[in-house]
């Protein structure tokens, strides 16, 4: 037989391959309307794995083997989606214990933000709640989250990622320990400058002090003045407090514009951030359980079974449900070796029927959900 036999064989086979698989799925939609009349869940780990052993089972051949487990591993997929689906077309999509709010309270709000006056954090803040927000400074993100928790504060504002320097770690930590969730996001351009006290020049310049990710994000500047030694601060502003306070020429502190301002300290040199374009991203955190009717984003964590293909297999609940997944994060289980808890980003909004039956999918096959927030 030629190419053109071959490949006509192979059209009737596919034929044969999209009808068997529509009668499946007609029969899915009856194994739906029994769970949904019984009350029955949809995922049945133990009988998907008899059924996966027992196809590769019929097999001539390894390869075979393989391919067939992810076939029908797909197969089955797609009919807990469609019963999903129509779980949630019955009304049984359930309600998530979430309120529904028309905007945050900023003018009657107290909220903290981790560093001193001067800091990105506070900028962040006045941004996003206005100039005259109530406000305290707190020394740590723990601290944040703990003014949070025994309600002092009721908002916090916390940096989470950084286009250079890449995402704050603690914070995704913080957030997975913390029953807390993120109400909304503000993003600012980060312009750092050395900083020193009235009178001193570069050449001056001896020991410079800033956060490590400030460090980080002016490497090539510290580079070329090697003979800088550098030291990590907590937070841009406390090493421009430092600086001031000391009154020492040979100090510098990399800090923002209005750090200067805030400890009369003079620009030594500004944009010493190698990256023309440097951006902050900060979440607003509260202990409410509430999200805004306009928002568009959705966070969540999860822990998956460590096994190979779970992650894959949960990530197809955001393609079947239509939704644009826009971030993907992962961070070590703290005393699980070589286990991980992922966070993941995605558009859409806690009222959507689709984001409600992608979140019953991936609830009932990961080992562990949890919705961050809705902003």
């Amino acid at each position: 037989m030629d190419l053109k036999d071959l490949r006509a064989e192979i059209d009737v086979v596919d034929k044969q391959i999209v009808e068997l698989f529509e009668k499946r799925m007609d029969i899915a939609s009856q194994v739906a309307d029994y769970k949904i009349s019984t009350g029955k869940k949809v995922f049945d780990k133990e009988r998907e794995e008899v059924k996966l052993q027992a196809v590769q089972d019929m097999t001539a051949s390894d390869f075979n083997k393989v391919g067939v487990k992810e076939l029908f591993s797909q197969l089955m997929s797609m009919s807990r989606k469609l019963q999903y689906q129509k779980l949630t077309e019955a009304g049984a999509s359930g309600k998530l214990p979430f309120i529904e709010i028309d905007s945050i309270d900023k003018e009657g709000s107290r909220v903290c933000f981790q560093g001193a006056a001067g800091s990105y954090s506070e900028e962040a803040m006045k941004r996003f709640f206005g100039e005259n927000v109530n406000s305290i400074a707190v020394e740590t993100f723990r601290d944040a989250m703990a003014v949070l928790e025994d309600g002092s504060c009721d908002f916090a504002v916390l940096p989470i990622e950084n286009s250079t320097a890449g995402i704050v770690s603690e914070i995704y930590d913080l957030l997975a320990e913390y029953e807390h969730y993120i109400v909304g996001e503000q993003i600012i351009e980060i312009k750092h400058c050395l900083l020193g006290v009235p009178g001193a020049k570069l050449d001056d310049i001896k020991t410079v002090y800033s956060h490590p990710q400030s460090l980080m994000q002016s490497a090539k500047f510290l580079a070329d003045h090697s003979s800088i030694s550098q030291i990590s601060m907590k937070n841009n502003a406390f090493a421009a407090k430092k600086v001031a306070q000391d009154g020492d020429k040979s100090q510098a502190a990399i800090a923002s514009k209005r750090a200067a301002d805030v400890y009369g300290l003079e620009v030594i040199e500004e944009g010493v951030n190698q990256a023309d374009s440097n951006s902050t991203r900060f979440i607003i955190v509260t202990n409410q359980k509430v999200f805004l009717k306009s928002a568009s984003k959705i966070s969540i964590c999860m822990e998956i079974p460590h096994e190979a293909g779970a992650l894959y297999h949960l990530m197809s609940h955001f393609i079947y449900n239509g939704l644009n997944m826009t971030k993907i994060e992962s961070r070590p289980i703290e005393d699980r070796n070589w286990e991980y808890r992922f966070f993941i980003d995605f558009e859409g909004n806690l009222s959507d029927s689709a984001v409600k039956n992608a979140l019953r999918g991936l609830r009932e096959e990961a080992k562990l959900l949890r919705i961050l927030g809705n902003y």
